[in-house]
This record gives C-alpha cells, structure tokens and sequence, in this order.
C-alpha cells in the first residue's frame, strides 16, 4: 500500500480527470465509489489509473492488474489485490477469515463458497478504510481469472458506505470468454483523443516537420489513440511516414499497436530479447525467479540494461511492462521452441513446495508431447484449486491434463472430470465438448455413467423441459452397476427434470419415469435423505397421492430432523423437498427446511443457492400471513440474483402479489412468467398460472372467472400446485353455481387430506366440505376447519376460513356470530395486507350494519425493505459485524442504515429501537 504521488497532467483527459477526482472526494466523504473504465487498447486508461493514485493524497491505494496467462489460477488477481492487506486477517469473523485463508491456500479446508470469500474481502477493504480512505485500482481487468473477477464484482456491488474507491480498466477490444462479471457497473467510456490534442500528441514524438495531410491521415487512422500516436512511429521510416504508415492495414488497431513493439523488440540484442521472453512468460513478474532463470539461460546483466533503455520495462521490486501489449509481443516474437525452452526452465527455477501449481502450468506450456507425469500434476493443481474453491481453474488444469495423457483410458476419465469442473464453472459448451473428446476413450461403466449423467444434467440446466429424463434414466441405468448411490440420485433428477416438464412434457411421460425409478437398486443402509425421496416421489407418480404419501411423510420427516444438521443435502435437494412438502400439506417440514435453508447458506456464504432458499421462505411467510417479511425476503433474493447474474425467481413474489389482492395487475404478472417459462420448458411453472389466476378471482368474488381458471390448473396434477388448486376450484365452484366441478374437487381432497393427515390439510378438507353442505352439519365442518388450521402456521387459510364462515353464517341470518367471525376474518386479512378478501369481509360487514372502514388506516412505511431487517436484527441484539455478515454487506454499510433508521423512528439507541419495533 502506498500514498499519494504528485499530480499528473494528461493531454486532452480534462473531463475524465474530473470525474476521478469527483470520485476520490466522494470516497474520502464516507460514499463508497466503483467505477469501471472501459476503452480500446492504449486508449489512455492505464494512464487515467496513475493519475488516480498520483492524486489520492490522503489515502492508502492497492494495485493489481490482469494477467492474460494468469487466467488459469484461480484467486491470482485476487490475492495480488489483497496481499498487502493480509496483516488484517485476524480482525474479520471466523468464518470470513478461514474462507479467505482457504482461498488463497494458507490452510487447508473446505472448498469456501466465492461469495464469501467476497464478503471476507469487502470486510477487509472496509477494515482498512476505518483508518485512512482507501483506492483499489485494476488494471487490464478483463484478463483477471474467473473467480477473481465475479468475487470483486460481488464486493463493488456491496460497497456503499465506506471510505473506498474501486475502480477497473477493461478493455473493449478483449475476446474473454463468459459473461462479463463487471457489466452493469456505473462506466466511463475512454475514448481517442481530440483532433487538435492527437495532432499535438503526434509532433511531440515526429522529429521534424510533418506534411499537413499525412499528419491528419495518421490522425484518422488512429482515432486519436495515444498509444498508437507515441508507438506507431517508433521504428517506419521516413517515407513510410510520408505514406501514412505504409500501405494501408485492415489489422485492428491493437494489432497494429502490438506490431509497433514487436519491430522494437526485433531491433534488440538475441539476450535482450530472450529476456523479454522469460518476462513475459512469467506473469507475476518476480524478479528474483527470473534472474535464476537468466542464469540458467546465460543471459547477462546487459541484456536487462538493454530492455529498459529500451522503454518496454521496468525492473523495480517488480518487473512491469510499459504495456500489456508489449508482453505479447515479446511472447510472439519467439517460435514455440524458445517459449517451450523458457517455460522449462522457469518450471525448474520455481519451487515445487510454495507454487507447485505455477509450477506445473510452465511444465504443461513446456511439454512437446503427452507426459503422464506432467499430467498428473496437473491433476493434482487442480485438486488443490478446487478445494480453494477456484472451479475454472481445476476446469483448465485438468483439461490441459487430458491433452497430456498419453493413456486413453486415463485420458478419458481425466476428461469426464474435465467436464465437471467446467459445467460447474459456468461454461456447459465447453463442458459438452470435452465429454464429445471423453466419448472417443475406451471408458468403464462408472465413468460412462457419470458422462451420461453430466450430459443430462447439462440439458436440464439449459432447458427445464423433460428432454433430459429419458436421459437420466439411461444414465442412472448405467450407474446401476458401478455405483448404486450415483444411480439412485440420477433416478431422482429424472424424477424432478419430468415433474418440472409438467405439462408440456410427454404425455403420462412422468409416471413412466416414476416407474422406471422404481426398478432403481435399494441402495445403501442405512438411506440417505435422497433416497427416501426418491421412493416417495417414484411411488405418488406411479401409483398415486394416497400410495407414496406415508413414504414421502417418512422422508419429509427425515428431512425436517435431519435440516439442522445436513446443510449440504437440503441444499442439494430443497428443490424437490420443497414442493413436495407443499403436496403434503406439510407446514411443519416448509417451515423448518426453509428455516435452516437460509441460515445454512448464509452461514456457508452459498450466494447461488441462498436467493432461492429466501424464495421459497418467502412463500412460507406469505401462506403464514407474514406479507412485510415475505417481501424483505423477495427483494434481498433479487438484489442477490444481480450479483450472482443468476436467473430470476419469480413465484414467491406473485404468489405475495397474488394474496396482497390491490388488484388484477398479477394476472397480467402472471401471464409474462408463464411465457417466458414456455421458452424455458418449465411446464409446472405455467401450471402455477391458472392456480394464481383462481386465488386473484376468489379474492375479488369473480367466482366464475375462478372457477374457469381452477379448472384449467386441474388438467394435470402439478406438484406442490394441484392441491393448492383444488381448494380455489371447490370454493369458486361453490360460490359460482358449479356444483358438480366443485364436489369432483372435493373428493380428490378427500383422499389427499386422508392420506396426509396434517391439520392443514384437514383443515381445508373441513372448509371445503362445509362450502358444500348446509345448516348443522356446515356450521360444525366450519367450526372443524378452524379448530384444525389455529394448529398450523398458515394463518392466511385459517383467516379465509373465518371468512367463508361468516359470509355463510349473514346468509344464514345468524348475524351476531357473521359478526364475530367476519371482524376476525377483516382484522387478520387487513393485518396481512390481503387486500381483496379483506374487502370481501368489510362488504359482508357493512351489509351487517357495522361502519367499517375500506382500508383501515395504515402506519406510514417509513422504512425500506433493508433497513427493517437491520432493524429488526439490531432489535434482536445483532452486533453490526453479525448483522453485516447475514446479509452481506460491510459492518460501516450496516451503521449507515442503522443511522438512517434511528432518524426515521426518532431513537438514539438500540434499546430504544426494540421498544418501537416490539410496540409497532
């Protein structure tokens, strides 16, 4: 870390100088800046960075910068970036500080989740800034490794109330493959300089006079690119210059950039040039390791006088190149052989203890020809990546591994793992061409099995159609007879890519593969969570509800039991858990896996599973009447998914619109994401539509309308959704003279509530029967539906009931008791923000007599969605340090909304604070 410098001054950068410094006093204030610069090559933006440090007086700046052959190292960008601040270990929570220390390789442990590791360097960053304002910088930042690149987006996107600055220069030019981690980032576009500054550039490195017209030629040519005015020159000759350059190039100009330097190095001394080469081939630019490699390749001293007479590099603590793109000059300037000779001997110069896996990269740039030993060690490397949690870069050691093994058995294993590594790195393309490569090995039945699986499961990934159950199927059949474990849990992905299929998958093409499931070996004992799972789901499919229900409430039991303490297999698995615990009626095992779900992943910082552990815990607090802790949940899952770049998770919020009832604007919501789901595959995602169609109808009294969309959601029985279905079409059909649809509904509740036996489920069984009975025996089924649902945590269905019963009970000219259960139904509806069946009470009550409001006086929100969790955490006795590592943000960052929240409710303590939220 260093201090300020003296300040630069750029040619033709007046409004982009202003914008940086713009940007260090908001730093300085307190307002945390991120700023990407993006712009060709040497457009100017290394330039703008200096003048960024030059001119951060006052503060602490970090450097690190890309490195396009260190892309294969995971956490290399990362840990350049932090490595000065690592004295400050010790001061970041537990769990940060190992994720951090795994990372980076100074212990051993479990494979950290990135988005950790990202909130372990946000609060390193946050910990240095409390004592001076702090600028990072990162240059060439397209060429940063994978994991380093999404870990600073993640922090750049948290930072928001700290004394620091973190800015990126990308360039545009870059061919990078994946997505662009920093798209979406507040940008400076760096653009060529100005005509009349080009030209001024331009004759302060053109000795003499410079003919009028080809001075503005070389001006156009360049679009006024800094670089390319102080290069190109270097090195053509004086009727070249006249000719504008020569004959005129289609090359970009990066190229033609590059080219400038590569006719300079060629002007050099064979040694100098060869020392180039070292420098280049060697990305951390550790001095000490190449002068052992000069010496091994007998390069003198003169050779590094030679290089930064030359202006191409500087030798200082560390070597530093004038340019990236005098590196691949120096690169390409040497035919294979000298690069394969210097990587050698690099390989040699390096220590196997403290870089093995540096190490072994040079060995694999080295080999001429397939090397068991050097493939092996990269086996190795990658092992060690994936255990720091760096998958893309266990993906390019092992691939680069199955290109070195000469074996072709060996070579195919190496690469099915390939594949793996890869897919779950985020790139199925490549995945899929390795296994094509895995596919021409003679392979055994394990590794056969695994390829077919990883093929599938890629498919289902792209597209949640069934087009990848007959797939697992075949490749769960493989498995069978090498690993039955792998078998049984390829059976249950079949299971669940044909339940998510739904309706458009193959006609009764989900009990087919319920009962193919059923052939699946028993399995090991005693059964895991995913085995039970599996017999319950492969049995309701294949043989109905009432059949796989006491299976599937022996493995929702289980699950429930075992969530405090199997973090990994309820992630794994909550996907399916999940909607089969809705289908069960099972309030218990939803509220107590959404529970743990949330805690385990915010415990193990699993920023790509926890978005969808809040959905579905969203859902729970709707069903419970909990609409304002729904939401907080719903708007921190969504301001995840933009920092994981993750796709959006759409049913917990209109599922919460639906039951909010302002009006019909969820249809519409509604229609938008069952579309969409139609490209996707997703079929039992458009079988939620009619069922929130039917609630919405239900909640204005449309009971036609509902009934038409009930009965659409009754065409095929989705999981989690049908019988939820099945409870708007009786009370549609009920209220809206259809008789017969609503009693054929009622039977299929009968034998669910029957084979699942919780209150819930009795509850609505009793609520549904008494919609279609009358006088004693209707009055004792309402009273039945209440006794069982106060049992339960789904307050909203017990507060519908009140109401259905009391609108029965005004028909029935009992008006007192209307009275009662009517004031119940209204105050609960209008507590939750149920809008409409709120309104549904207050109409029943009003033709009673009573004087009730249409919207009872609401307190004014006045705090967002954010600040009421940390209010509510504070309230609880969080410390900022917890509360920050919850939810992801920096302990500062957590102090600024709490001060916001203490002006909003007029409290000066936490203790205060409690009193409001607790008398609120």
């Amino acid at each position: 870390m260093s201090s300020g410098a003296p300040r630069l001054s750029l040619r033709g950068r007046r409004g982009e100088c202003e914008a940086l410094d713009r940007l260090l006093a908001e730093a300085k204030a307190g307002r945390s800046q991120v700023l990407v610069l993006r712009g060709e090559a040497g457009v100017g933006k290394s330039a703008l960075m200096d003048h960024l440090v030059a001119n951060a007086t006052g503060c602490q700046t970090l450097r690190a910068a890309g490195v396009e052959s260190e892309m294969e190292l995971a956490f290399a960008g990362l840990h350049q970036l932090c490595l000065p601040m690592m004295g400050q270990i010790d001061r970041l929570p537990g769990p940060q500080r190992e994720a951090l220390a795994v990372a980076f390789g100074l212990s051993a442990g479990s494979v950290p989740d990135r988005f950790l590791v990202g909130l372990a360097v946000l609060s390193l960053l946050a910990e240095v800034a409390e004592k001076q304002p702090l600028v990072c910088v990162v240059d060439d930042a397209q060429w940063l490794d994978q994991v380093s690149a999404q870990t600073l987006a993640f922090v750049a996107r948290r930072l928001l109330a700290e004394q620091v600055a973190l800015v990126f220069a990308v360039r545009t030019s870059a061919s990078v493959p994946g997505d662009d981690p920093l798209r979406g980032l507040p940008e400076l576009a760096i653009r060529g300089l100005g005509y009349d500054d080009a030209r001024a550039l331009l004759d302060s490195v053109v000795p003499g006079r410079l003919d009028e017209r080809v001075r503005d030629r070389i001006v156009a040519e360049t679009r006024g690119n800094p670089l390319a005015l102080l290069e190109l020159p270097h090195g053509l000759t004086v009727a070249e210059l006249a000719g504008g350059f020569g004959r005129p190039d289609a090359r970009p100009l990066a190229s033609k950039i590059e080219q400038s330097f590569l006719r300079r190095i060629e002007e050099l001394p064979a040694a100098t040039q060869r020392l180039l080469l070292v420098a280049a081939a060697e990305p951390v630019g550790d001095v000490s390791l190449l002068r052992r490699v000069a010496q091994r390749l007998g390069i003198s001293a003169d050779a590094t006088a030679a290089a930064e007479a030359a202006g191409l590099i500087e030798f200082g603590t560390r070597a530093r190149f004038r340019h990236p793109l005098v590196r691949s000059a120096a690169y390409r300037a040497a035919d294979l052989e000298e690069r394969q000779d210097v990587h050698r001997t690099l390989a040699e110069a390096t220590d196997p203890e403290s870089d093995p896996d540096r190490r072994a990269w040079h060995r694999a740039h080295a080999a001429v020809e397939p090397d068991e030993a050097v493939a092996g060690e990269l086996e190795r490397s990658a092992d060690r990546a994936q255990a720091r949690g760096g998958l893309a870069a266990a993906a390019a050691f092992l691939k680069r591994a199955t290109e070195l093994t000469p074996d072709p058995a060996r070579r195919g294993a190496r690469a099915v793992a390939a594949a793996q590594a890869t897919f779950e790195a985020g790139a199925p393309d490549a995945a899929l061409e390795l296994l094509s490569a895995a596919e021409m090995s003679p392979l055994d039945e394990l590794r056969r099995g695994r390829l077919a699986r990883l093929r599938a499961q890629i498919l289902f990934a792209r597209r949640r159609g069934g087009e990848a159950a007959p797939l697992l199927l075949d490749a769960a059949g493989q498995l069978e007879r090498a690993d039955e474990g792998q078998a049984r849990e390829a059976y249950l992905e079949a299971i669940g890519s044909a339940v998510f299929a739904g309706r458009l998958g193959e006609p009764d093409g989900l009990r087919r593969v319920a009962e193919a499931a059923r052939t699946a070996p028993r399995g090991p004992d005693p059964s895991r969570l995913a085995d039970m799972l599996l017999d319950g789901l492969a049995t309701r499919f294949a043989d109905g509800y009432v059949a796989g229900a006491p299976q599937l409430t022996h493995a929702l039991r289980a699950f429930r039991h075992d969530a405090g303490r199997n973090g990994d297999d309820i992630m794994r698995w909550l996907w399916l858990a999940w909607p089969a615990a809705g289908d069960m009626y099972d309030d218990e095992t939803w509220h107590e896996l959404t529970t743990h779900a949330v805690r385990t992943a915010r415990e193990a910082g699993a920023l790509n599973f926890l978005p969808l552990a809040l959905t579905y815990r969203a859902a729970v607090h709707v069903h419970a009447g909990e609409f304002d802790a729904a939401s907080t949940l719903i708007e921190e899952s969504d301001a995840l998914l933009k920092v994981t770049g993750n796709s959006h998770l759409g049913y917990a919020s209109v599922l919460l619109l639906s039951w909010r009832g302002a009006n019909t604007e969820p249809v519409g919501v509604v229609d938008a994401g069952a579309d969409w789901a139609r490209t996707w595959g997703e079929g039992r995602a458009i079988g939620a539509r009619p069922y929130l169609h039917a609630l919405v109808y239900n909640g204005f009294g449309r009971y036609q309308d509902a009934l038409a969309s009930a009965e659409q959601a009754y065409e095929y029985d989705d999981l989690g959704l049908f019988g939820f279905s099945l409870i708007e079409l009786v009370e549609a059909g009920a209220r809206g003279n259809a008789p017969t649809a609503a009693a054929t509904a009622l039977r299929r509740i009968e034998e669910r509530a029957v084979a699942s036996g919780t209150d819930w489920a009795l509850g609505l069984l009793a609520r549904s029967r008494a919609l279609l009975s009358g006088g004693r025996t209707a009055d004792e089924l309402y009273r039945e539906a209440i006794e069982h649902l106060q049992r339960t945590r789904v307050a909203v269905h017990l507060a519908r009931t009140h109401l259905v019963y009391g609108e029965w009970l005004r028909r029935e000219n009992r008006r007192a008791d209307a009275r009662e259960h009517l004031h119940t139904a209204h105050e609960m509806l209008q507590g939750f923000g149920a809008r409409a069946f709120a309104d549904r009470a207050r109409r029943e009550l009003v033709a009673l007599g009573e004087s009730v409001r249409r919207h009872a006086a609401e307190e004014r929100q006045v705090l967002t969605a954010q600040e009421a969790q940390i209010a509510r955490l504070a309230a609880g006795g969080k410390t900022n340090s917890e509360i920050g590592a919850e939810l992801f943000i920096s302990p500062r960052t957590v102090e600024w909304h709490l001060r916001k929240v203490f002006a909003k409710l007029d409290v000066d303590s936490r203790s205060k604070l409690r009193g409001v939220l607790t008398g609120s």
